[in-house]
């Protein structure tokens, strides 16, 4: 059982741990660590502010970064700021993204590279611990600063904005924390939301890959399908790491029973199924290994230096590594899910299951005709949502910010891209244990009867032409438990 508690240290935040804290009732605490980190460099950013021009501190911001700000103004110029910067657009974001965005914000000031008073660091975790949410629009930011939402979320701590309504309906009080007028800049600098997302969405399409090798494993299983495929011998010959750990999941899979192959040689949603399903994996593990390393890094700009007693005026908000990866692991989503489609297809097929066309009761019947279209229709999307984010840029500011990488689109593509992908495997999903019981076949044991078992427990036994939407719906929630049967 997992603890209800997770500890912010500013150096070691998981992307589960993240998910964890944006969608189930835990505690966020503060290591003392990160409280010391973040004090340190308060005190030196004070320090360094006293004697040399800091960007944001005693100037102005983007263009008017060459504007200084007079010391009887100084107070009056971080609230300028944020008022400014919190103009974001369209619908809010959702409750769960928000919570990551800000879980990373406050492992990101543990880590001691902002220079905000540390009293943040209780703020953000009450505000956590409360269950409130400030209003995030959706549009106002483009992968070099989510400026708009922690803006928004600044204002709400000075109380000037409003905390989102409680599930009652009632307006719900913060933590009453002041934050102060030098700090804005430095508590604003962050891409909180775009990693909290992209964090949501990594460990999202980690599990929908895990599952997918479990349903895959039980396509085969139904159409009888040849494991050479997935021989050590064929994976030593070609040995990507991907590849190969693809191709080891499915003869564990498989491992507890071998039926004669129906054919020689099988289509490629089954023959090709760990070259194809092997490249998302590396893709997916990638990406969590650069979201995992941008939520516990110091990012901030200016960079406050404690070591050093000095601040670095620096590029580290750029989060094209981010952008980037995201964009693989969406092409690659892609193309795994484009096998999944392949393999529906043989499952509505009478030469590979020996049953009516699309398992249906009866040769007339439409069975799970309607599968194919949904799933492709999913398909359609994630192909759309495949198209790299980082194809764009931009020029803000007049000029002086002359580029972006757009990792906030790619998270949010990744977001809808692996919700339309556990749809679109939820539909093999239903198709292959429908084959199973109507053969009257089932694993004899291992991981794959397990999976056997669960799915029996929620879908619908019954092969008449109805209604399937409940039985889509119900096996794109089984997946993420699937997903933990993946050996």
């Amino acid at each position: 059982m997992e603890n209800s508690r997770i500890v912010i240290d500013g150096t070691s935040l998981t992307c589960a741990q993240v998910a964890r804290a944006a969608r189930e009732d835990v505690t966020v605490a503060i290591a003392a660590a990160g409280v010391r980190r973040a004090r340190d460099a308060w005190r030196v950013a004070r320090e360094v502010t006293e004697t040399q021009p800091v960007y944001g501190r005693t100037t102005g911001v983007g263009a008017n970064r060459v504007v200084d700000v007079e010391w009887e103004d100084s107070d009056a110029h971080g609230l300028r700021l944020l008022r400014s910067h919190a103009a974001g657009a369209g619908p809010l974001i959702s409750p769960e993204i928000v919570r990551a965005m800000l879980t990373v914000r406050l492992n990101q000031i543990a880590a001691g590279g902002s220079g905000v008073e540390p009293g943040a660091l209780q703020a953000l975790a009450d505000v956590l611990n409360l269950g409130l949410l400030p209003p995030v629009p959706v549009y106002g930011a483009i992968g070099t600063g989510d400026l708009t939402a922690l803006a928004s979320t600044a204002l709400c701590l000075l109380g000037e904005r409003a905390w989102l309504p409680g599930p009652d309906g009632g307006q719900e009080r913060g933590p009453g924390y002041r934050l102060r007028s030098a700090d804005a800049l430095a508590f604003i600098s962050s891409n909180a939301a775009t990693l909290g997302e992209a964090a949501l969405a990594v460990a999202d399409l980690r599990k929908a890959l895990r599952a997918s090798t479990v349903v895959a494993a039980l396509s085969h299983f139904a159409v009888r399908g040849s494991e050479e495929p997935y021989a050590q011998p064929v994976q030593d010959a070609c040995p990507h790491p991907g590849q190969q750990r693809a191709a080891a999941a499915m003869r564990a899979l498989l491992a507890f029973d071998r039926p004669a192959p129906m054919r020689i040689q099988d289509p490629y949603g089954y023959r090709a199924f760990p070259q194809v399903h092997g490249p998302a994996l590396e893709a997916a593990a990638y990406a969590e290994e650069v979201v995992t390393r941008e939520i516990n890094a110091a990012a901030e700009n200016p960079l406050v230096d404690v070591p050093g007693r000095t601040v670095w005026h620096n590029g580290n908000f750029h989060t094209a590594y981010v952008g980037l990866a995201l964009d693989t692991a969406r092409a690659a989503l892609f193309q795994t899910m484009a096998l999944a489609a392949a393999r529906l297809g043989t499952l509505a097929e009478p030469s590979f299951t020996g049953l009516y066309p699309f398992q249906g009761e009866t040769e007339a019947s439409s069975g799970i005709m309607i599968l194919e279209y949904v799933a492709h229709s999913c398909l359609a999307d994630v192909r759309r949502l495949a198209t790299p984010a980082a194809l764009g840029s931009a020029v803000l500011s007049r000029g002086v910010e002359e580029h972006a990488g757009f990792s906030t689109q790619s998270a949010r593509a990744s977001t809808d891209a692996v919700a339309a992908y556990r749809l679109g495997l939820g539909c093999e999903l239903v198709a292959a244990v429908r084959a199973l019981r109507m053969h009257g076949r089932a694993p004899s044991g291992g991981p794959l009867r397990s999976a056997w078992d669960m799915a029996g427990a929620v879908l619908d036994p019954r092969i008449e032409d109805r209604p399937l939407d409940t039985d889509i719906a119900a096996a794109a929630d089984l997946l993420p438990h699937l997903a933990r049967l993946h050996p």
